[in-house]
Order: structure tokens, then sequence, then C-alpha cells
């Protein structure tokens, strides 16, 4: 426990490195556009800019200076909580455009992580244990397809069929109606996120019409995503398999589920392991496509659009959250290690 500790506290020192490098390098992407630009960094209310304003910010805030203290200035806002107003989310600093938004990322992976993760151990397995049969056939086919089909062309056909022709789910995150009374003082947003604020608020209708919602937005990702895991568990279980400790289990005469699921499967966990952990960090990071097709309203499409009109503060904001994610992820995989293969030591 006390190696575990340790470890963390370590990971933990070089998080902040990390997150110190993310941002430089990102930031020193800014310095290409010209200091006017650079000033929408530190403007807090767009409505009030102008050109005077704009040139006294340049002042204060040295953009006409070198590299270093520009990115110190900018650091020093981030670090008080100032990201900036957001161009692309009218009237909102991007610290609140971010947490408004998120929470809807949130509700798609909060369904598709478990399920690209459970999906993909299991058919890896039973791929590899059953190497050349049916189901084995059948993994492969979907990982194929789900690798070579685009996420908009599969978001598309699904609302083709589900919302178009059978009425069954719709696009957004919520009803129109819903969506009224969500953001209505006769209820409270306690998280953001549709699903548990309709219970929380003791509104069944809101926590149903939320999973309505996100149905169809989870099946795009699931099917595109899980590929990849099935893929790469289903080898590192066909390798573990060839093992010869795996072969003098079978020979001691220990029971076949025992050896594929106590002694082989463990050991083929941990290459999956990363993938999951850097696959969840990616999908928390936001759905671009997926929640565009669905106009889901969520993080991935708020980077978009702030990419599209050069919104430099969005821009920085989403690329610190996605840097928190990974790093964060990191940690938490290889911290996972220890449990997976105790041969693996936190040093």
């Amino acid at each position: 426990m006390a190696n575990l500790a340790a470890y963390i506290i370590r990971r933990l020192i070089l998080l902040v490195f990390v997150i110190i490098g993310v941002t430089a390098l990102v930031f020193a992407v800014t310095m290409m556009f010209s200091p006017d630009n650079r000033a929408n960094l530190y403007i807090r209310n767009p409505a009030r800019a102008n050109e005077k304003r704009t040139a006294a910010i340049i002042h204060e805030y040295g953009l006409d200076q070198p590299f270093y203290i520009q990115y110190g200035n900018w650091l020093s806002q981030v670090l008080q909580g100032n990201l900036g107003w957001s161009v692309s989310a009218p009237n909102q600093p991007v610290a609140d455009a971010i947490a408004t938004r998120w929470p809807y990322t949130f509700e798609i992976v909060l369904f598709a992580a478990p399920l690209i993760i459970f999906i993909g151990i299991y058919l890896g397995v039973q791929s590899a244990v059953h190497r050349n049969g049916p189901i084995d056939h059948f993994s492969r086919v979907l990982s194929i397809a789900g690798w070579s089909l685009p996420s908009f062309w599969v978001g598309m056909m699904l609302l083709a069929i589900f919302f178009d022709w059978l009425g069954w789910f719709g696009v957004g995150s919520l009803s129109e109606g819903m969506q009224s009374f969500v953001h209505s003082a006769n209820f409270i947003r306690y998280t953001g996120v549709d699903i548990f604020d309709g219970l929380l608020n003791g509104k069944l209708q809101v926590t149903i019409d939320a999973l309505s919602h996100v149905v169809l937005p989870v099946v795009t990702i699931v099917t595109i995503d899980v590929a990849l895991l099935i893929r790469v568990m289903r080898s590192s279980m066909l390798e573990t398999l060839s093992k010869p400790y795996i072969t003098t289990a079978q020979a001691k005469g220990l029971k076949k589920n025992v050896v594929i699921y106590k002694h082989a499967r463990r050991n083929a966990l941990i290459p999956v392991a990363t993938l999951s952990g850097m696959l969840v960090a990616g999908l928390l990071g936001g759905l671009v496509i997926t929640e565009t097709v669905f106009s889901f309203g969520g993080l991935g499409q708020f980077a978009a659009r702030a990419a599209q009109q050069l919104d430099m503060p969005a821009v920085l904001g989403y690329a610190i959250l996605s840097a928190l994610l990974f790093v964060i992820a990191n940690l938490i995989v290889d911290i996972l290690y220890a449990y997976i293969d105790p041969r693996i030591r936190l040093d």
C-alpha cells in the first residue's frame, strides 16, 4: 500500500510537468496568429471589446513580448480559473461553456464505455478460444466492419431506420418539451446530466426521455470502437494461450475454464487495459462526429465549432481538458497493471 501511495504521488508530480508541456505546446501554436487575435484569450466580455481595449490588453499581457512571457501570463490566468471568453459560445466564459456541455458527452460515454470494454473483451476471448469457429468468424467480421465503416455513416443509417422510419428514438439530448422543462425554474440542475437530474428531481419522465435519446449515439460509438478492442484482445489472448506456462497448466490437469479465464485471460488483459484507458479518455474528450450527427450538443460538437471559428480560448481550454483526461487515464491504467499482473512492481 505504501508503494502504491508513493507511486501515485510520483505520477501526480510528473502529471504537473506533462500538463505544462502540453499547454506550452498548444499555446505555441497560437503564436502563429496576430496579437489582436490572441487578445481574445483575455477579453472577458466580447460585447465591450474595441480597438482601444484590444490595444490595452496587448500591452497589459505582453502579447508583443517573447513567447515565455506570454505563456507565463496566460498560465497565471488559467490557474486563477480564467480561460477567457468563447466566441463560439456567446456570453459564456470558456470554463462555463465546457462545464455545461461536457455532461452531454458524459451521458453517451457512461453507457458506451462499459459496453465497448465488456463486448470487446468477451468476443476477443471467445474468438481466440474458439479459433476458426463460428464465433471467431462472427467477431472478425464485426471488427472489420466496425473498423471500416465511417461513424457518420453508421449514425445516419441508424437515424434513417429508427428515427425517420420507425420513429422510436430522437435527435438531440432531449425532446423539445423536455428541453423547456429542464431549463425552467421547476427543475433543479444538480449534475447537468439529464439522466441523473431527472431521478434527483423525482421526474422519471425526464430520465426516460434522456435514455431514449442516448440509445442511437451509444450504438454508433460501440459499433465503431469495439472493433479495435476485439482485435487486440483476440491477438493478445492467442499469444498468451501459446505460452509454455499455459501448456504446463493444461498438462497438470487443470480445468479448461480455469486455465482460460484465471490464467490466460488475466495476462492477456494488460495491452487491453492500456487501450481501454486511452479509449475512455478519448471518448470523454468529446465525440465530434457522433455528437454532430445526432445534434447532441456535447463537448465534441462545441470543440468542432470552436475550431471552425478560430475560437482560441475555447480551443486552448479544450486542449487542457483533453490533456488532463489522458494523463489521468494513463495513471489509472498504470495502477491497474499491478492488480492485473502481480509481477509488475510500482517502482
